[in-house]
């Protein structure tokens, strides 16, 4: 499951023609961003075998990566708001590129770590800096176009190349495709070299965000979002130690695959849902009930034979990536005024829930855990945010309709 932060609307000018051209750079950025922040998951088993750590300890440089995207990224990016969004991109592209570039020499766990800070704090200011821009280089009615693939960028990154970075890394190691993430990086910033001068308001600073939580149906909805992320990637970033313990295989592209293919069709199918049924807060009950089902039955499909939990994994991941916009949706009802600030903190909830993830899934395994009973761990904190969706968010939206009903 993966999202990005909501970028604030992009400073209105009156002429935009051939710019269009510069948003598939803004999206080379967004696909470098998405390869790094999920195919870690699936290069753990190479770094803790090749720096002679634990597969748990490895999975923090995980945690610390999306903790900085979700956290850091906003901070930063307020105290550079005063700057052109050209000079931001080009900074956040220099400091995850560093990262990158650190990470692939890392020669312990914590120069491994913090090289993963830094590149998630670069990761964390780029993406919404990077979606205003796109924004602000076209026409209003082809802005969605724009976004689409700015933010598809990260996407694609995600589902096809983080499978594509485990094949790669069967070759030339995991340090060889982070030095692929390095140079993808490197060309993203000679791109920005390029584009024309646009000035974009900053994404909301954490203290607003932490303001709008002041809504008990903002807070309610957000907890699923966090309960959410940590499920997701609690399970996502130890997938390929699963499926060794529970398919007896050491093979997890695959999975990746299934994984990011269901993505892929979540994406595609929830929007037009949301739409045509009008009904956000019974599309985000569905979603829910199909990833606990999912993992639930994932560790028993997976002991049967490896070929079987393609279904869960494609169930899986088409759910966790849909349930973000029946999310999007209910918040930008429950806050009309401060749409903006009610997504961007759900954004930073997901990404602070996976980081979350990741360190508690690090935690559960490194007690003794078995990492094929790990599903039920996931599947049951989601059930947590599914009864909290059916009751606190429940009743808010209740409260909503019938202030809303009785004002004249």
């Amino acid at each position: 499951m993966s999202t990005a932060n909501t970028a604030s609307t992009a400073t209105p000018e009156p002429t935009r023609d051939g710019r269009g051209k510069f948003i598939p750079l803004l999206a080379l950025g967004t696909f470098a961003l998405g390869v790094d922040a999920y195919v870690m998951a699936g290069l753990l088993p190479h770094v803790s075998e090749d720096l002679h750590i634990s597969t748990s300890s490895a999975g923090q440089m995980v945690t610390v990566f999306t903790l900085c995207y979700a956290l850091g990224g906003p901070v930063f990016a307020t105290l550079l708001a005063k700057r052109s969004a050209k000079v931001v991109l080009g900074v956040a592209l220099v400091v995850f590129t560093v990262g990158n570039a650190l990470t692939a020499l890392a020669p312990t766990l914590a120069i491994l770590l913090i090289a993963r800070a830094v590149a998630g704090v670069g990761a964390g200011v780029y993406s919404p800096i990077a979606a205003a821009t796109a924004a602000g280089l076209t026409t209003p009615e082809r802005r969605g176009r724009a976004l689409v693939t700015v933010m598809g960028g990260l996407s694609i990154g995600t589902v096809i190349g983080v499978p594509a970075g485990m094949l790669l890394a069967s070759h030339v190691g995991w340090r060889g495709t982070l030095w692929l993430i390095t140079a993808l990086g490197l060309v993203a910033l000679i791109g920005i070299v390029r584009l024309p001068k646009i000035e974009v308001s900053p994404p909301p600073p954490l203290g607003q965000r932490v303001r709008a939580l002041a809504s008990g149906r903002i807070a309610g909805i957000v907890c699923v979002s966090l309960l959410g992320g940590i499920a997701s990637l609690g399970l996502y970033t130890y997938l390929a130690e699963f499926l060794v313990d529970a398919a007896h295989t050491d093979q997890a592209v695959w999975a990746m695959w299934a994984w990011g293919a269901g993505g892929i069709l979540g994406s595609l199918l929830i929007g037009p849902i949301v739409d045509r049924t009008r009904r956000p807060f019974a599309a985000v009950s569905c979603v829910l009930l199909l990833i606990v089902a999912s993992q639930f039955v994932l560790p028993t499909a997976a002991h049967a034979a490896a070929a079987w939990a393609v279904v869960p994994l494609v169930v899986w991941g088409a759910a966790g990536w849909a349930v973000q916009v029946p999310q999007q949706h209910q918040l930008i009802a429950a806050q009309p005024q401060q749409a903006a600030v009610a997504v961007s903190l759900n954004s930073s909830a997901v990404y602070l829930g996976s980081g979350i993830g990741s360190a508690l899934g690090g935690v559960v395994l490194g007690l003794g855990a078995a990492p094929a009973a790990l599903p039920y761990y996931t599947g049951a904190l989601t059930v947590v945010a599914l009864v909290l969706h059916l009751t606190v968010v429940r009743a808010a939206v209740r409260r909503g309709e019938q202030a809303t009903a009785t004002t004249p």
